[in-house]
């Protein structure tokens, strides 16, 4: 279905990213990797799945604190392929704390990863998809994006943002073959959750497993984590034409989360 597109997904060398990624190349699309880690361990990340999937899939480390950065990994992108008509702002970085004890610097990393990086990568790549009058842009919020949690001060206030900013975005292309929608995933188990479980079973004294149904139970009423495979499946039906006239809506993958 998406034979000949070309995707950047931000923070996609692990967790949700990646399996947006997976899901962007198995159905035809080329994907430009971005993210951090061990760069064998991305080289192989890289080739597995272009191997597996048969499309070019490339790598860049743009640093989304840097907005000179996000500018070169678009024009880049662009560069190679020729393109930019699928953009996923997936990058994310938490912090928890109470508001009177959050430090300074870690609000505004947050903001600037979770928030302002999505802003430049849209700056920067909407005026390729407009060339060619056809674009998807995917921002993964989260249920964070739609109600609150304690200590989370940062990632909540930029997650809400992500999901305005996806608003006005979808308002400004209302009229063109451009869609921008968000993905609202609720527990997920990626590594900053992991964090949050291993905090969670040595603050209160308790087996991982029984950590991780606690964390599970107080949100998701499922009990059960969505996968990163499943946001790459509704990630790629975002792209599809049937997803035509899905414009600024923020679509919760959460078991349950956001509807008590």
């Amino acid at each position: 279905m998406l034979e000949g597109k070309t995707a950047i997904v931000t923070g996609s060398t692990g967790g949700i990213g990646l399996g947006i990624a997976k899901a962007l190349a198995g159905a035809g699309a080329r994907v430009m990797l971005n993210g951090l880690g061990d760069p064998a361990e991305i080289e192989a990340l890289r080739s597995g799945i272009a191997q597996s999937t048969g499309v070019e899939v490339g790598f860049q480390g743009a640093d989304m604190q840097r907005s000179g950065e996000i500018a070169e990994l678009v024009s880049a992108t662009a560069r190679v392929w020729g393109s930019v008509d699928i953009l996923v702002n997936n990058a994310g970085i938490q912090h928890v704390a109470p508001i009177e004890d959050f430090p300074e610097e870690r609000w505004d990393a947050i903001m600037s990863v979770n928030l302002s990086s999505a802003f430049h990568s849209i700056r920067h790549a909407l005026p390729l998809m407009r060339r060619n009058n056809w674009g998807r842009i995917i921002n993964i919020a989260s249920a964070h994006g739609l109600v609150a949690s304690t200590h989370k001060a940062a990632y909540v206030a930029a997650k809400h943002g992500i999901v305005g900013l996806t608003k006005v975005v979808a308002l400004e292309t209302a009229q063109t073959r451009i869609t921008c929608n968000a993905i609202c995933p609720g527990w997920v188990l990626t590594p900053l959750v992991q964090k949050q479980i291993d905090v969670m079973a040595a603050r209160e004294g308790l087996s991982a497993q029984s950590a991780r149904q606690q964390l599970l139970l107080e949100k998701q009423p499922s009990g059960e984590f969505a996968t990163p495979e499943e946001i790459g499946a509704l990630a790629v039906f975002l792209c599809s034409p049937a997803a035509n006239q899905i414009r600024g809506a923020s679509l919760s993958i959460d078991g349950g989360w956001t509807a008590q």
